[in-house]
């Protein structure tokens, strides 16, 4: 695992990346053990292929339970969650669950809602601290609204003490009536995109001009939002006259002229959430807070695919691609937790290639002298931002870099 995140961390992708990775001595020397070959960590993946019972049936598909050793792994994540809070502790925890999809040429990779073929991982991101709670590996083909609420579940048991609010938000994959009902009957806020059903776009046609409200305008579009009344009928659904959810519609107007891409000049959305306006606020802020997640885990999946290895899957074996994905978000949180207790405020967003040119793939050279194993680097900014970085990791406090 430390030879795989070296590997991610430094840029590589590809478990036959670690051949060229074993040629480092240096770096083996700070490791303290040579880096594997590529066929072991191969080996090691595929040990993770333990099926299971399925978490979740539909007719063509499944989600396989997880095994020991992929349960392992989410064991270990939450000793970094738990880290995290000790060191910088916060009393809010907003959930953002996504999914996204993985893509991938491989025989065993399914063809995915929108013709491509791969996976399909979803995962839940701890919004303040910048950290994936939990992670489920899917089969390109698992419907995005499959066991949201289990993956809720498991991202609010994975969270530590001390936190007093859970809110959670999603696209509208997490428009679940179950999932809802459970959130409001344990006292968690949540925002959550809703499926624009015809009856839901009927009621928000419906409103008259003096409901709207303008959000803002640009020389493209008018931006508006209004509350609507609208109590769904969805099969299988029973509405409680009780249950507190609200619905907001979003309403994008192109100015005269203009036409979408589909040929239409108006295009409606909305969100249904239980929160209440915040003091002196209105439900324009709502709209605006469930959007932030845009922010957060859905920048979360372009980090993991895109600057670390997630989408470089290594495996026929569903198992050994659901330990890939999981280590490189373990990886993920390590270095979220390392931005957040180690390092100045300014490299608190950095992602992972501005910490590669700052930091990880800078020049130095290893010496060894009196016992003791020295890093000595090129450049003196280097050398004090390193510096800064283990001090504070000793100190458990943040220590301030010297320009």
């Amino acid at each position: 695992m430390e030879a795989l995140f070296a590997l991610w961390a430094a840029g590589g992708e590809r478990s036959e990346d670690l051949d060229r990775l074993r040629e480092d001595a240096a770096l083996a020397l700070l490791l303290g053990h040579a880096v594997p070959a590529s066929q072991t960590a191969r080996d090691f993946l595929e040990a993770f292929d333990q099926p299971g019972p399925p978490l979740w049936q539909g007719e063509t598909c499944a989600v396989p339970s997880e095994g020991d050793r992929l349960q392992g792994l989410d064991a270990a994540n939450h000793q970094i969650i738990g880290f995290l809070q000790q060191r910088v502790p916060q009393r809010v925890a907003t959930i953002d669950i996504d999914a996204t999809i993985l893509e991938s040429d491989k025989r065993a990779a399914r063809v995915t809602y929108d013709g491509r073929t791969g996976y399909q991982p979803v995962i839940a991101l701890w919004a303040e601290q910048d950290v994936i709670l939990a992670d489920e590996f899917r089969d390109g083909n698992i419907p995005a609204y499959s066991g949201n609420l289990r993956l809720i579940e498991r991202a609010i048991a994975a969270l530590p003490p001390g936190i007093e609010r859970i809110l959670v938000r999603s696209d509208s994959a997490g428009y679940e009536h179950e999932l809802m009902r459970a959130l409001d009957a344990a006292g968690h806020f949540y925002g959550i995109s809703a499926r624009m059903t015809p009856r839901l776009v009927a009621a928000i046609k419906a409103l008259p001009e003096p409901a709207w409200t303008v959000e803002g305008e640009d020389s493209e579009v008018i931006r508006s939002w209004a509350e609507v009344a609208y109590v769904p009928n969805d099969r299988n659904y029973t509405y409680d006259a009780s249950e507190p959810a609200r619905y907001l519609a979003t309403r994008i107007v192109k100015r005269q002229g203009n036409l979408f891409a589909d040929g239409t000049t108006v295009k409606h959305f909305a969100i249904v959430t239980n929160r209440p306006d915040p003091p002196g606020g209105t439900g324009l802020d709502l709209i605006r807070w469930q959007r932030g997640k845009a922010g957060t885990v859905e920048l979360a999946h372009d980090v993991l695919a895109n600057e670390l290895a997630a989408e470089a899957l290594p495996s026929q074996k569903f198992g050994a691609n659901a330990a890939w994905f999981r280590l490189n978000v373990l990886l993920y949180n390590l270095l979220a937790a390392f931005k957040r207790v180690a390092l100045p405020a300014e490299l608190r967003r950095a992602r992972p290639k501005r910490l590669r040119f700052l930091l990880i793939n800078t020049i130095g050279k290893v010496v060894r002298h009196a016992r003791e194993t020295l890093l000595r680097f090129t450049r003196d900014s280097h050398r004090r931002l390193a510096d800064a970085a283990r001090l504070s990791l000793a100190a458990g406090c943040p220590v301030i870099v010297p320009k």
